[in-house]
């Protein structure tokens, strides 16, 4: 979905629903005097209630390492939740740091456009935005893979962390291939990892980092070939797996910044989590709330809308119902619960 058909089919939600919603309020401030009552204070005065469900995101604080700030003046440094389109920059080289969904798109978005642009890489991986003749996003939805519970990944509680796969609905969607962007012009290195005396500095792990990507892609992709084979599906496009269009010669670590004449830096490294607003002792060190299925360490507040908040799913559209569903009968429960202990102190 494009952008404004996101917003038109929220506008429509909004409107069949109906909800008894009080809007453009922002809170300022929350904290619990006593069981089951929370002072909310907000730009338009402060109010009380018995639970709290906090759906306000996680990506708050755009995140910038210390070393940007000893880059020299002359630099533009921006970060991804900035970037608009290539206008934006001076004449000059680009160097892109981060190759998750933000940094692979903003590259592409720069390379189109006619920049010379410099890519530091990471650990994201890809996936094909389509295969076997459907949206892969709609395979892995029939597939049951964004019903996969955080408890039941690999990687248990640190899947929260991971970044998302590198795709684009640029033109209708396509791959994002930073193989064949290199052949075409586009500087790839690997994780950036310092910046002195004029120098940007890089790991020796390009070749990996696209490897590993790649591994991914092809291992997403045999997988819903499994799922046909199994299921007796017949599509019109056969199975194929992806061969490297190119591969470095040697790993690059280290240029001058100046003499590869790099104007702009953008920084596509992520967001930290803000709830300082949230008085609650509730979060973890990283400040992340400490919860199960939403439900935090202190009943009486829930969250909702995280990644990976209980399912793959959860964050999107398509697992955002369950979620729902789950958080309103705690809810249920607490006011039932609740009832039945002032009954049995009457």
């Amino acid at each position: 979905m494009k952008k404004y058909e996101i917003v038109e089919y929220l506008d429509t939600f909004i409107k069949k629903l109906n909800p008894p919603a009080i809007l453009n309020i922002q809170v300022e401030h929350v904290r619990k005097v006593t069981t089951h009552k929370f002072v909310i204070k907000t730009n338009h005065g402060t109010t009380i209630a018995k639970q709290l469900v906090v759906a306000a995101g996680g990506y708050h604080t755009p995140i910038y390492p210390k070393l940007s700030d000893t880059l020299p003046e002359y630099i533009k440094v921006m970060h991804s939740e900035e970037y608009l389109n290539a206008k934006q920059l001076p004449e000059g080289a680009v160097l892109v740091v981060g190759s998750g969904q933000s940094g692979a798109q903003i590259a592409e978005d720069l390379h189109l456009a006619g920049k010379k642009v410099y890519l530091s890489t990471g650990d994201a991986p890809r996936c094909a935005r389509f295969y076997r003749g459907k949206d892969v996003v709609k395979w892995l939805f029939d597939m049951g893979y964004y019903e996969t519970t955080v408890k039941d990944h690999c990687y248990n509680e640190e899947v929260r962390n991971s970044t998302n796969h590198y795709v684009t609905g640029r033109d209708g969607g396509h791959d994002i291939d930073l193989r064949k962007f290199a052949l075409e012009g586009m500087q790839l290195f690997g994780r950036f990892d310092d910046f002195k005396d004029g120098q940007l500095w890089f790991r020796p792990d390009l070749s990996e980092n696209l490897d590993r990507a790649d591994a991914t892609y092809n291992r997403i992709n045999a997988s819903i070939d499994e799922y046909l084979d199994k299921n007796n599906i017949a599509t019109n496009e056969p199975a194929s797996v992806y061969q490297p269009v190119w591969c470095p010669e040697q790993e690059i670590t280290h240029i001058d910044l100046a003499k590869e004449n790099i104007t702009s830096v953008i920084w596509c490294i992520g967001f930290r989590p803000d709830y300082s607003w949230m008085d609650l002792d509730i979060f973890q060190v990283n400040g992340y709330p400490n919860h199960d299925r939403g439900i935090t360490i202190d009943p009486d507040v829930m969250f909702i809308g995280l990644p990976w908040l209980y399912t793959w799913g959860s964050g999107r559209f398509l697992g955002i119902d369950q979620d729902a569903a789950y958080v309103v009968q705690h809810i249920q429960q607490q006011i039932r619960g609740n009832a039945d202990n002032l009954a049995s102190c009457g």
